[in-house]
Order: C-alpha cells, then structure tokens, then sequence
C-alpha cells in the first residue's frame, strides 16, 4: 500500500450531502481542503486472518476467545471458512487537520472531516485490494464494522486488542466506543473457498469495482 493516499473528491462530496454541483468557490475550497489531507497524513493500517467456527452465540475466532455475536454478522459470515479482522486509520494527524480547519472557518471544517472520511473508505478499498491480491483464490465478503445492524460495538476494544492496534497503528477505543484517531475504522471481511452471493460480495475482486454505480452511491449490488 502507498504511503500517501488518493482522496475520492466525488465520494467525500457525496457525504457532504449536496445535492447539485458545489459552486466554483466551493471546489476550490474543497480541493484545497482535499490537497492538504493528502500531503499531510499517512495511512496505516493492520490486519489478522483468522480461522473462524460456529457456536452457539455466534462465530468464533478459532484460537482465541473472541465470539462475534448478532444475527447479522452471522450471517454475514455464513458459509465462509475465514475471516480477516482490520484495523484502519487516517492517523492522529487528520483529526488535527480538522481542528485547524474548523477553528479558521467551519464551513471549510466540515468540507475536512468530510474528506478525511473519503480517505479511510480509500484507504480501506487500497487494503482491500492488497489482500486480494495475496489471498488469491479466496472469495471476499464486504467489510462489516460494529455498529452495522445488531453487530454490537463494544466488540471495538476486543478487535483493538486482537489486533494490537494501539501499538501497530496507533488506533485506541475510548470508554465510550469512539475510535481515536477519530477517522479509524474496524472491520470484518469473510473469506470464503466458494463463491459468495452478490448481497455479501465484496468489491476488492470485482471487474466492475471502478465503474459500479452502486459503489458511486455508497451501497453495494444485490441490496
């Protein structure tokens, strides 16, 4: 993965809910917003593969304690033989990028937390791809985080744990379940030997990951 990652403007608009074209001034502000970002953090990232088994409660990371619980990651699970649990962050330096920004203006504040969410999702599709590349052979589920559907986020510390990512990525969870650096990410992507059905694919693999319509709208094909 690169040292530098590449902001998706478009995508990091699209957060910021405009519903036209933003005017000229805007575009510049925004691309120098976006620019800033990019020359300032650093992305890092860690990851595990894990063998993963059914129980009772839910899925179990084989050789460890650790037990996804909630219908909906275990579904999101079914029929995968694996999983990879990650750990991405923008770095410290994004959140201070934003503070700066919002204490000068908060319009341009907002544009930065903005496009410094546009940055995890690219760092997260970079990694995404990297693993595809070394676990070929491997059919890929999207990326399911505590927090989506009854996947409970007190399994945060647990995964930061796991991971290590306090030391490895410099990522903590407060008391509270907030990830800092605040533009951080966890994740579960299952792996499968079989192929997955569209609703749980991921798009890592796909032939048509760079021109999806569905990915342009934030959501994934089969939902």
């Amino acid at each position: 993965m690169s040292e530098r990652v590449k902001i998706d403007v478009n995508e990091a608009i699209r957060y910021m809910g405009y519903r036209d074209k933003p005017s000229d001034v805007e575009m510049t502000l925004i691309k120098d917003c976006c620019e800033l970002l990019e020359s300032e953090i650093t992305p890092r990232y860690v990851y595990r593969v894990f063998d993963i088994e059914p129980t009772a409660d839910g899925v179990r990371l084989v050789g460890s304690s650790l037990v996804f619980k909630g219908k909906d990651i275990v579904d999101h699970l079914e029929g995968c033989e694996k999983c990879v649990l990650l750990c991405v962050t923008a770095s410290a330096r994004a959140d201070e990028i934003i503070r700066l920004k919002e204490t000068q203006d908060m319009a341009q504040g907002y544009m930065t937390d903005c496009l410094a969410s546009a940055a995890v999702e690219s760092i997260c599709n970079d990694l995404e791809a990297e693993l595809a590349k070394k676990l070929s052979g491997w059919y890929f589920t999207w990326r399911f985080s505590p927090g989506y559907g009854d996947f409970p986020l007190d399994i945060q510390p647990d995964i930061i744990e796991m991971l290590n990512a306090g030391k490895r990525a410099g990522v903590s969870c407060t008391e509270s379940l907030l990830l800092v650096p605040r533009k951080s990410v966890t994740a579960v992507i299952g792996l499968s030997s079989k192929p997955i059905e569209n609703q749980r694919r991921g798009c890592a693999i796909c032939s048509m990951s760079d021109k999806c319509e569905f990915r342009k709208k934030g959501t994934h094909c089969g939902f």
